[in-house]
């Protein structure tokens, strides 16, 4: 189907057929002036068609110019959007780079501080050991009290207490990584590789003997405790006897409860009329000569 043929409209194709009519009516009648302004009407309709075409056609290059400009609009933004697109993932990728490295230096900041700390804890330590070996030689208590800080609100042992797991497995490998040397022994001969071999032998005994102190003096301190807590139940006993409670009633974990009212108030009186009875009879005395019977009534029998 040509360009021409596109654009004709019912109306037109309506009056294409009835010029075709006419024309056909006309060859059949052979009147002039008939032909003649049948041939006018059909050039002002070829005209008219003429000009539909032209207005076509010029829209149509109007249409495919505005697409041919959005296309390369379009191209020109799936460039643009996949440079950004680019820019912003090496962008996340350096922040990425930067957490990670701040991470890491952060965990090794961490860990350079807990190493710290642990040899200072180590020279304590040793200090202690060598001061608990003086005190050894002389005479004196076998333990020593640890103060607290001013500021500190937990107590040394309750905030080891309070590490997790991994904080003591992260503890003790550093622990043993400042107390175990590595042995650089390639190049070591006979002679050396004995004196070295004697040095540790003369370390683990010396170990093995702190080792072993350290077990009789833990003995010698939970003796001690539990002579001290004897003594200290001893003396609640003694002190609730004092204030007419039961012995046992200030050794509990809890102090004793408050009796805040008499025991016989709003109790039923279970006793017999017997035992009512008795309450009024009095008491008994007896003595070497004579025998008092007391009572709302007094008698005196010789």
């Amino acid at each position: 189907m040509s360009d021409e043929e596109e654009v004709y409209s019912e109306e037109e194709e309506e009056e294409i057929v009835e010029v075709k009519k006419v024309e056909k009516k006309v060859e059949e009648t052979g009147d002039p002036e008939f032909v003649k302004r049948q041939d006018q009407k059909r050039s002002d309709l070829d005209e008219q068609l003429r000009e539909y075409i032209t207005e076509w056609r010029k829209q149509r290059a109007k249409e495919e110019e505005d697409l041919k400009k959005l296309k390369e609009k379009q191209a020109k933004r799936k460039v643009t959007r996949a440079e950004e697109e680019r820019k912003l993932a090496e962008r996340k990728k350096q922040e990425e780079e930067r957490r990670v490295r701040e991470v890491e230096e952060k965990k090794q900041r961490d860990q350079e501080e807990k190493r710290q700390r642990l040899e200072d804890a180590e020279k304590k330590r040793q200090q202690m050991m060598q001061s608990l070996k003086d005190q050894s030689n002389k005479k004196g208590p076998n333990f020593t009290i640890i103060k607290r800080e001013p500021g500190a609100t937990l107590s040394p042992v309750q905030l080891e207490r309070n590490k997790t797991k991994e904080q003591l497995e992260e503890e003790k490998r550093i622990s043993l990584s400042i107390r175990i040397k590595p042995l650089n022994i390639d190049s070591f001969g006979v002679e050396k590789l004995r004196e070295k071999a004697t040095e540790l032998w003369d370390l683990i005994v010396k170990l093995e003997t702190e080792k072993y102190d350290l077990e009789e003096r833990q003995k010698r301190q939970d003796y001690d405790l539990k002579e001290l807590k004897e003594r200290q139940k001893q003396q609640l006993r003694h002190k609730a006897l004092k204030k007419g409670l039961d012995p046992e009633a200030l050794t509990g974990k809890y102090p004793p409860k408050i009796q805040v009212a008499s025991k016989y108030e709003r109790r039923v009186d279970t006793r017999s009329y017997d035992d009512k009875k008795k309450l009024f009879e009095g008491v008994r005395y007896h003595t070497k000569s004579f025998t008092v019977l007391t009572s709302t009534h007094t008698h005196i029998s010789h």
